[in-house]
């Protein structure tokens, strides 16, 4: 079934709208909002700087995931509003990693 979620927007099955606005917005943000979080405790506990970095980081490989989806369904798409899209996902994509 989790194969099948991946499979599925890798494959531009999945409306871009949705793999855009819920998929990486709002549940992507949501994980690395979450993530930053628990780094920060973390970080208020005096644990290693390593496993910090380790929680704080650890959501990046999906959302690289999600922004690579989001660019191949807008790409199969075509059009003003999927080129804004994939526009939206690479700046998604490095808020997320800086923030």
């Amino acid at each position: 079934m989790l194969a099948d979620f991946f499979r599925s927007r890798w494959l531009g099955q999945v409306p871009l709208d949705r793999l855009f606005w819920r998929d990486m917005v709002l549940v992507g943000t949501a994980i690395s909002i979450a993530s930053s979080v628990a780094a920060l405790i973390l970080l208020g506990l005096k644990m290693p700087l390593g496993l910090v970095l380790a929680v704080h980081f650890a959501p990046v490989p999906y959302a690289i995931f999600l922004m690579s989806a989001v660019w191949r369904t807008a790409e199969k798409i075509g059009g003003a509003k999927a080129s804004m899209m994939m526009l939206g996902a690479a700046l998604w994509l490095i808020a997320t990693i800086v923030i």
